[in-house]
């Protein structure tokens, strides 16, 4: 069973910088593409950014110069860096595995950027 863990969430002022952070265990394929997505109150859920296993990366524009996905060299851990934080990028930060058998997704990180 693969399960995602996210952690690196938390309270920043606006302009800083957070490092998220997702380690997926069990069988994730050599082919994937893993991804961050962010929920915030009232609103519906929203991609983020995304990196395939072949190392291409999809980004939102919100997060276009801003914000940064990449792997760890185990290909099983993705990070989202996030510098220059908005108000606005307040929200639950979702991790995302698809995988031929399927999207799994992580618990969610609350990121909290105040004004």
């Amino acid at each position: 069973q693969v399960q995602l863990v996210e952690s690196g969430g938390g309270l920043v002022q606006a302009g800083g910088s957070l490092r998220l952070s997702c380690v997926a265990s069990g069988n994730i394929f050599s082919i994937n593409i893993m991804g961050w997505y962010r929920q915030a109150p009232g609103k519906e859920r929203e991609l983020v950014a995304t990196i395939s296993s072949g190392d291409s990366t999809n980004y939102a524009d919100s997060a276009k110069g801003r914000f940064t996905i990449s792997r760890g060299n185990a290909k099983n851990t993705v990070y989202l860096q996030m510098n220059s934080l908005k108000p606005e990028d307040t929200a639950v930060y979702y991790c995302r595995l698809l995988i031929p058998t399927g999207a799994v997704w992580g618990q969610g990180t609350q990121v909290t950027v105040s004004s």
